[in-house]
């Protein structure tokens, strides 16, 4: 442990910061996982509904810094391609 003052609280705000991130990683994992779990349902309107969720807490978890944009746009497109490919097969 720090024994400056300076760097103990540098400690304290990482730890936290740490914390926030962690829980914003989580919660995007747990929006994807949403639209997967309703597009393996087969149901296309929770997914579309999931899939807008999604991707606006990519876009803000991205926005942060918290996951790379591109891995962000990577899963919103993907995601995107397997909800509009569960809409077409349903109609």
């Amino acid at each position: 442990m720090a024994n400056h003052k300076s760097a103990i609280k540098r400690h304290k705000q990482s730890r936290k910061r740490a914390e926030r991130n962690r829980a914003a990683r989580t919660r995007a994992k747990n929006v994807v996982k949403a639209v997967r779990v309703a597009l393996l349902e087969k149901n296309p309107e929770k997914a579309a509904g999931a899939l807008t969720t999604a991707t606006s807490i990519l876009d803000k978890t991205a926005g942060k810094g918290i996951i790379h944009w591109k891995n962000a746009a990577r899963k919103i497109s993907r995601l995107t391609r397997a909800v509009n490919a569960a809409r077409a097969e349903h109609q």
